[in-house]
């Protein structure tokens, strides 16, 4: 990997949601929605949507490691989703919605499984994380209409409902990660 340039992939619910925040993150170069996990190749929205395929939805960063650690990535991660719910974020329910981190390195592996035990030894959630920790495997570019979805479609109802929520608590409670505008 380049030294100015790192990668990482989280799955937390709908990738929309997770795409919306880390757009706005201070470090963060690009956010492409994708699929992965899975064992079909090239997969459609509707096919893992189905529940079928073993993909979950995830976003794909692009970010400078001088300006933003994977472990801050993670931090905010955390707080913008549930990781204690198996296969579900919210009413969005099936294995395309798990919670998981999809690692590029043995350390970012390591970090993960720091971040969790931390956060478990804090019992911050009150519940046991069943967030997965697993290596990266291919990933599979999301239809264009699901890339800068919030970006584009604002006052659909599922953004405005669920989305900006989340997005609205990122910037209040990480104010100093946000990008300049």
């Amino acid at each position: 990997m380049e030294q100015d340039r790192q990668i990482a992939t989280l799955a937390g619910g709908c990738f929309w949601c997770l795409e919306a925040v880390f757009d706005d993150m201070k470090g963060v170069l690009s956010v492409e929605s994708g699929y992965m996990g899975g064992a079909n190749p090239n997969p459609t929205y509707d096919q893992v949507c189905s529940g079928r395929t073993g993909h979950a939805e995830v976003v794909h960063i692009s970010f400078d490691p001088t300006r933003v650690s994977f472990r801050e990535l993670l931090e905010v991660f955390f707080v913008i989703h549930d990781p204690t719910t198996l296969n579900r974020q919210g009413n969005d329910s099936g294995t395309q919605y798990r919670s998981a981190i999809f690692h590029h390195s043995p350390e970012q592996k390591a970090i993960a499984e720091s971040v969790i035990a931390e956060m478990e030894r804090a019992n911050v959630w009150g519940s046991k994380i069943v967030t997965e920790v697993t290596a990266a495997t291919t990933l599979w570019m999301a239809e264009d209409y699901h890339q800068e979805y919030f970006t584009n479609n604002p006052n659909q109802p599922y953004c405005q409902f669920v989305v900006a929520p989340k997005v609205q608590k990122f910037r209040k409670q990480f104010l100093d990660k946000l990008k300049s505008r």
